[in-house]
């Protein structure tokens, strides 16, 4: 199969991260440790691993400052070998994410969006994403950008949502969708109860033709119209941090798609890279290449096989 392609529309941000020995409650202020300063943002993650991890012809589309942070951004995803040719300058600040991590691995996050609230769809963008196979995004970024990527896809090409942060979705944007992806709090919010995987996946379906339930140490769900819906097991791995895992997933999940996979497949690979990303500080530095995470992918479907 060719390598696909896929143009990830999204936001970046740096990250700015400190351990904590605990998530501090309400009025409270605790000591962390160093503070961290990293490329991140959900968008940019999972563009970074598209390219590294999924090993996709990959386009990032979104929008950075005049700044110092935009550099950093900018020299991680060429570093990634991402096409940032369709990447717009703002006279707005980068994003920004303030992160804790606590010693299990958690993580607690504030956005402060700045350039991404100026993510557009122009003509570069539009040539760039109607050349795609897979076109991700998620909704740290204005709700009619995300439509107008949906719209300017070609026929044939897959939309595949992330929607996170947990948000109501418009019925513009249900309709566009070829593949839902959130764990299990975003598909509650978005079925309107809480209930099992398997459950909010049903409910689900009811709107777009393909869900994929990201579980955590427990795996995934992927449920697809018509077709019996498949756990997909997790590696057991020791979690030095969780930012980025789950973008590290959708990208390697749209990477596989555009390669032709199936979804339980491309689910398969996307959940072996997101255990390899907890294993490693960073979000997009912490983001496996495509060898580890196919092999990682094999060894577990050996294992699950022998069970």
């Amino acid at each position: 199969m060719s390598a696909g392609r896929v143009v990830v529309v999204g936001s970046a941000n740096v990250d700015l991260v400190v351990d904590v020995p605990r998530h501090p409650a309400g009025g409270e202020t605790i000591l962390g440790g160093e503070l961290r300063r990293t490329p991140g943002g959900k968008g940019a993650n999972q563009a970074v691993a598209a390219a590294r991890a999924g090993g996709a012809d990959t386009t990032f589309v979104g929008a950075l400052g005049r700044d110092d942070s935009a550099e950093l951004l900018l020299g991680s995803l060429v570093g990634a070998d991402v096409r940032t040719d369709a990447v717009e300058r703002v006279d707005s600040p980068t994003g920004t994410a303030l992160i804790t991590v606590s010693p299990d691995g958690e993580n607690a996050i504030v956005v402060a969006p700045g350039a991404n609230a100026h993510v557009r769809i122009g003509a570069a963008q539009t040539e760039r994403i109607a050349a795609a196979d897979v076109v991700l995004a998620q909704l740290e970024i204005p709700l009619d950008t995300v439509v107008a990527a949906a719209g300017a896809r070609r026929d044939g090409a897959l939309f595949v949502l992330n929607a996170a942060p947990s948000r109501e979705l418009p019925d513009e944007v249900w309709d566009q969708l070829d593949v839902l992806v959130v764990n299990e709090h975003e598909a509650a919010d978005l079925a309107g109860a809480s209930a099992e995987p398997e459950s909010l996946a049903a409910a689900l379906l009811a709107r777009v033709p393909a869900v994929v339930i990201t579980l955590g140490a427990r795996g995934s769900l992927v449920a697809e119209r018509d077709v019996l819906a498949v756990r997909v097991p997790a590696a057991p791995v020791e979690a030095v941090d969780t930012t980025g895992a789950g973008d590290t997933y959708c990208g390697v999940l749209a990477a596989a798609l555009a390669r032709g996979a199936g979804l339980a497949e491309a689910a398969r690979l996307a959940g072996a890279a997101g255990a390899l990303a907890v294993t490693r500080p960073g979000a997009q530095d912490a983001v496996p290449r495509a060898a580890d995470v196919a092999a990682l992918a094999e060894r577990l479907a050996e294992e699950t096989g022998k069970a």
